[in-house]
């Protein structure tokens, strides 16, 4: 009976912590910022950037009207491959904001992109999902929308995400329209955008003004976009046009170099930064040419590569120290920074899956990123999301943000009345002040298990992925969605169902 009481104990507790409750909508982080780089490196740095631009140059393909703006204002074109004068691209950058606010369709949920602030959301892009019951398989749309109720109802993930995804049971052309409608309707965190092609940039543009209405949508950033480099120094027009109409339209854009250390860089993290400061300094310099003051974000994606299989490795110290110099070349320049949690190379949530998603997502927090993508969920690459390692990695979220706010030293945490309270070799369970604050004083994560082996045993002894598992079916069994107006959620049908069949008729 006593053990029972316990259980139940628990899973209230965690009952309250789901189904959407609300928590704070990111973290400011009060801790020092741990940085690898000095100011004679960062001096090489920038100048090697510099080099790279005016003597080597980006190519940006498949977009004459980027070259002829590129010309305009002076930058030297040659074909589609654009040189630019040392000084010229932070010149142009400088009017980009260096924090704002990615507005929420609850504005409760609102998070801010930039300063002290850190947001933890989701991983992007895996076309396979893994759970311990049915192993791993190719997602659909319905673990399209398991995985977002998950990640509403987390309160260490401020971020509904973008493809947490691919649902491949939907048509690609359509499936933009399917993702945007739920991040819309079974959550109401901030979202991502589709990149994949304008028009799909276009379409998730439309629906939030659906959602959040068409006035606030063009004075307010409600969408973050990632526009990945194809590495090294280009951008290709998929990426060059999703990055037009973001930007057109006053939404966030993050340029975010996608690079295989040793493969799309050279071989040393030294190389790789000139390389990616080159390809961001470009890239957001083009996107205030498009519209002065649009939100842009610095992004960086590094993975070294094994040069012996040539497959890329996870929660690696090069990985760490990678982002311990970028995020100082991100505060130079005034911009936000963006980049990668929970990373593992591992197909199941084991050991390994641990140890390497701890590795990348401590030195993620410790660096200071602004916005911290792929912290829930990774396994094999990016290949796949884990369902266990979702609510897994939710737990050392949760975490890092108690680390990084710093500790209190406030009246009430000073404790003196606890000590007259005390007598000298007395305990202070029984304080008044430990009773104040018994739920709140220390970190107690969900995922870890700190009973004897005795109560463990008799309680089931559930290896950590099995209690995930459990935890994983109690947030879905308790999920209940955000408020939505019926009008609204019909104009959104409405809308997919018009654009759907305009799609299949051959018609963007």
């Amino acid at each position: 009976m006593a053990a029972q009481q316990r259980r139940r104990g628990r899973q209230d507790r965690r009952a309250a912590r789901s189904g959407g409750t609300l928590s704070a909508p990111y973290t400011i982080r009060r801790t020092g910022l741990v940085s690898l780089i000095d100011d004679e490196s960062i001096a090489i740095i920038e100048r090697n950037a510099d080099r790279i631009l005016d003597e080597i140059g980006m190519d940006f393909r498949g977009d004459p009207e980027t070259l002829e703006l590129f010309r305009k204002h002076g930058a030297r074109v040659d074909g589609e491959r654009v040189r630019f004068d040392p000084g010229w691209c932070r010149d142009k950058i400088r009017t980009a904001p260096s924090v704002f606010t990615q507005a929420a369709r609850n504005p409760a949920r609102s998070v801010q992109i930039g300063g002290a602030a850190q947001v933890y959301a989701p991983s992007f892009g895996p076309p396979f999902v893994h759970d311990m019951e049915n192993g791993r398989r190719y997602a659909t749309l319905e673990d399209f929308h398991n995985i977002t109720k998950l990640h509403y109802g987390l309160g260490a993930v401020n971020h509904s995400g973008g493809v947490v995804v691919e649902p491949v049971d939907v048509p690609v052309p359509l499936r933009h329209l399917e993702m945007a409608r739920a991040h819309l309707t079974l959550s109401d965190k901030p979202f991502m955008g589709a990149v994949t092609a304008p028009e799909r940039a276009r379409d998730t543009i439309e629906m939030c003004k659906i959602a959040m209405g068409a006035d606030f949508v063009d004075n307010n950033c409600v969408l973050y976009s990632v526009v990945n480099t194809n590495a090294p120094l280009v951008m290709d027009e998929t990426m060059l046009w999703a990055l037009k109409e973001y930007a057109r339209a006053g939404q966030c854009t993050v340029v975010s170099p996608f690079v295989l250390g040793g493969a799309m860089s050279p071989v040393s993290v030294a190389a790789t930064l000139a390389q990616v400061l080159a390809e961001v300094l470009a890239s957001v310099a083009l996107i205030q040419l498009i519209r002065p003051g649009a939100p842009a974000a610095f992004g960086t994606f590094f993975s070294p590569i094994s040069l012996k299989t040539g497959a890329p490795t996870f929660g690696t110290p090069e990985g760490t120290q990678f982002q311990m110099c970028a995020k100082t070349l991100a505060d130079r320049l005034g911009l936000p920074f963006h980049s990668v949690g929970a990373l593992t190379a591992s197909k199941v949530p084991d050991a390994q899956a641990g140890y390497e998603s701890q590795a990348q997502l401590m030195g993620a927090a410790l660096a200071g990123v602004n916005f911290i993508i792929h912290a829930t969920g990774c396994l094999e690459g990016l290949l796949t999301t884990g369902y266990e390692k979702i609510v897994m990695d939710a737990d050392r979220c949760a975490a890092m943000q108690r680390f990084v706010g710093g500790v209190d030293f406030s009246e009430a945490a000073q404790a003196m009345e606890a000590f007259r309270e005390v007598e000298p070799g007395g305990h202070f369970l029984g304080a008044q002040h430990t009773q104040d604050n018994f739920e709140s004083a220390f970190w107690m994560g969900d995922m870890s298990d700190n009973r004897t082996y005795e109560q463990w045993a008799a309680e089931g002894a559930d290896w950590q992925h099995q209690r995930a598992a459990k935890r994983v079916k109690q947030i879905l069994e308790n999920y209940q969605p955000p408020a939505m107006d019926d009008s609204i959620r019909a104009a959104l049908d409405d809308y997919i169902a018009r654009r759907s069949r305009e799609i299949e008729g051959g018609r963007t």
